[in-house]
């Protein structure tokens, strides 16, 4: 099939490239060897709909393995296990004939209450980034383009076809885009998917300042950008923006809109030509012949990539994992038997098939000898007595070794946030009963958004935090119970001791059409370490059934603002594990207010009983830097920078500071330049100080210098107004704003 030129084609032609044929396919032009291709979700498995369409879950889809979602894959703090993630769905989706998959979702956990939180990795961008550009590029070396999403700032639900999320452009640079930056820069995404949302009043679909100017000049993006399903407003203005393709197609309306704005000289014919190129590359991507996947294979690989994610948060007296010596188990808990393991909305995969943990415990304990019983304990939609199942549950409970309670959340789903951090009443009263009456008692939690733990935490001997695990999350956590697989998850996010104590409490989720991010770059453990706030459980924390020890911290500057750190780790335990070096950086330096501590770089290491390794990270110049809204670039400001090496974001293990070049900048002055930086300029400040004491006697020199004070009164004056408190000539000014412009190179 010849392919020809998009631009050539008709004008009429060429517009209808840029949206969908229908709900999931875009529009084909056989003729210039452009196919029809499918783009579908999602992002932890192929949603792939035959039939009715909808774009929020309604209608089933083909069986496709739920892998994983990226809230577990998260706290899993390892690439490997994202990629490997990656590249299974991309092997399906090349099976069920998808040629582009709508994720991975890298929006950064602003709150807890985010009722998406389910489809995101973390709170930082750094290990979004990391995760999501090693999913990406395992992904798309199978053949299937991915659509990075949701382009940007997208970090509710409420509200979300119209909301403004309103964020100073430093907080948006360090917090919000970096992670998108680095898959696009890293992985070379087919596609970028623009949010609904607007940004400071302007929808993401037409803000050319974030579609071209940032994703494709500054970040050099050649792929495609693609929209949210129903999240263009303005076809012609989103088209000019550098919106490519809109989808779904409106059955040519807006196809209509575009030729007439052409014709009528409103829209540059070349943004059409340009649009309909990259969407003809898309569809022209080669991709591997569709056949079928191992069902059976990949439901083994969930369950052993689930393995990596949940977290164990509290293990008084070594509760877990269960031994030979428990004879009797306890399983209890309505998710023993119906497991919450995804989200609903768009995410939501029709899996191959199902593990509950009531089954997979019992399997394990029946090799060892172990008597297993089961109570329901409560009723996920509410239809039963709660008190009669709470004493039933708790009888079992009393005639058990140790009590196992299967807890969580069953409402999470795209299209509304939360309203609360708590677990459902019932479940909070069933752990406390059980809790008094076993001799020990672990809590094995199902949530895709955090829950507070304050009811019950001090009840229960062990938690066990599982977020959302797919389709084989139930056979991973009996292994993780068992002792067969050894926790190494980490929190990708804070656990809280109250919601109020969050840093978006009081702007989440906005008012009147606009949420503003007051909290700034405080955002997740950045507050809570910057303020000295409590937590229940940092960032970062995780515990195992081994023991680490980390040594012989080094830290060496490599260049002005450029370093590695190295650090020595020893599993001194009897068991295996993973554990995650975390390097964070801390720093004064610079004219911005910076974090306590931000997670600079990190790596996970698997250690055999008494085995070391020595870990050495790169540490480049991002590592350092804060965004400079007054030069539109990123600055490493010449100081001193600690770099430590933390247990979690607040438990620092070994530290060693470093001084670093940096950039020395000087900027040239003008008249409405502040008194303040005149006379901290090091080529003007001693020629303004002669200007201003000249004619006076020594007398009058001394005084001035012992009233230096009332600099401080007129140091914010636009100099153009401090003028007329002194007398100094129009021409002298002039000449020393001409000394202060930097020399060309």
């Amino acid at each position: 099939m010849s392919q020809t030129d998009p631009a050539r084609l008709p004008l009429e032609q060429k517009a209808s490239l840029l949206s969908g044929r229908d709900f999931w396919s875009t529009e084909p032009v056989e003729e210039a060897g452009i196919p029809s291709i499918v783009l579908t979700d999602g992002p932890h498995g192929i949603r792939r709909q035959r039939g009715d369409a909808d774009h929020l879950g309604i209608h089933a889809g083909e069986p496709a393995t739920c892998f994983p979602p990226a809230v577990a894959v998260g706290s899993s703090w390892d690439p490997e296990v994202a990629a490997r993630v990656g590249a299974a769905v991309g092997r399906e989706a090349r099976a069920l004939g998808v040629g582009v998959v709508l994720g991975p979702g890298v929006n950064i956990k602003r709150s807890p209450l985010c009722g998406r939180n389910f489809e995101y990795y973390s709170e930082d961008p750094l290990l979004t980034g990391v995760l999501a550009a090693a999913h990406v590029e395992a992904l798309q070396a199978e053949g299937p383009g991915a659509s990075v999403k949701h382009f940007a700032a997208n970090n509710q639900e409420t509200d979300r076809m119209r909301v403004s999320a309103d964020v100073d452009e430093r907080t948006l640079r360090e917090i919000y885009l970096p992670a998108f930056e680095r898959v696009v820069t890293q992985a070379l995404p087919a596609t970028v998917m623009s949010s609904y949302n607007a940004i400071n009043g302007v929808p993401a679909s037409q803000n050319r300042w974030l579609l071209t100017e940032v994703l494709r000049e500054q970040w050099g993006f050649e792929g495609a950008v693609v929209s949210d399903w129903g999240g263009v407003y303005d076809r012609v203005a989103a088209l000019a923006a550098g919106l490519d393709l809109q989808m779904p197609g409106t059955g040519g309306a807006d196809d209509a809109a575009i030729v007439r704005a052409v014709r009528a000289g409103e829209l540059d014919e070349a943004l059409v030509d340009a649009g309909a190129r990259r969407v003809a590359e898309l569809a022209r991507r080669p991709v591997p012949a569709a056949g079928g996947f191992d069902a059976g294979a990949h439901h083994a690989l969930a369950r052993e990539l689930a393995t990596a994610c949940p977290v164990l948060l509290k293990n008084d007296d070594a509760t877990l994992p269960i031994t030979g010596r428990t004879r009797r188990i306890a399983v209890l808990g309505a998710f023993a038997t119906a497991p919450h393991y995804q989200g609903g909305g768009s995410s939501h995969i029709t899996p191959t098939r199902l593990d509950t943990a009531l089954e997979e415990i019992r399997s394990l304990a029946a090799g060892r000898g172990q008597e297993v019983t089961h109570a329901q304990g409560f009723a996920i939609d509410g239809s039963s007595d709660a008190t009669v199942l709470r004493e039933e549950a708790a009888r079992v409970a009393a005639d058990s070794d140790i009590a196992l309670i299967f807890a969580g959340l069953g409402d999470e789903s795209e299209g509304h946030d939360r309203e609360h951090l708590d677990l459902p009443a019932e479940q909070v009263e069933l752990i406390r009963a059980v809790a008094a009456a076993a001799p020990r008692t672990a809590v094995i939690l199902s949530n895709g958004g955090v829950v507070s733990l304050e009811a019950f935490h001090d009840d229960a001997d062990a938690i066990l935090e599982g977020w959302l695990l797919g389709q084989a999350g139930a056979g991973a956590v009996a292994d993780l119970l068992f002792g067969v697989a050894v926790p190494s998850g980490r929190l990708a996010e804070t656990i809280p001791l109250r919601l109020q104590d969050t840093p978006s409490h009081l702007n989440f989720p906005g008012e009147q059409g606009h949420v503003r991010y007051g909290e700034g770059v405080m955002v997740g453990y950045r507050y809570y370490e910057t303020a000295e706030r409590a937590v229940r459980y940092p960032f970062g924390h995780g515990l195992s059934y081994t023991t680490f020890t980390t040594d012989r911290l080094n830290a060496a500057v490599t260049g002005d603002d450029t370093a590695t750190v190295s650090v020595t780790v020893t599993n001194t335990g009897e068991r295996p594990g993973g554990h995650v070096v975390q390097v964070y950086v801390a720093t004064a330096a610079g004219p911005v207010r910076r974090p306590a501590r931000e997670l600079r770089a990190f790596t996970k290491v698997f250690l055999e009983p008494g085995e070391t390794a020595t870990v050495e990270l790169e540490l480049g110049r991002r590592a350092f830097a804060y965004y400079d809204v007054e030069d539109g670039w990123w600055r490493v400001a010449p100081g001193s920078y600690t770099i430590q090496v933390c247990e979690n974001a607040a438990h620092v293990l070994a530290e060693h500071t470093v001084t670093l070049t940096g950039d020395v900048t000087v900027r040239a002055l003008s008249l409405d330049s502040t008194v303040a930086d005149w006379f901290a300029h090091p080529v003007v400040a001693p020629v303004l100080r002669r200007a201003l004491t000249e004619g006076m006697t020594d007398e009058q020199v001394r005084a001035s210098e012992e009233n230096a004070g009332m600099l401080d009164m007129v140091a914010s004056l636009p100099m153009r107004q401090f003028l007329g408190f002194v007398g100094i000539q129009a021409e002298a000014l002039e000449r020393m704003i001409e000394l202060s412009r930097p020399i060309p190179d």
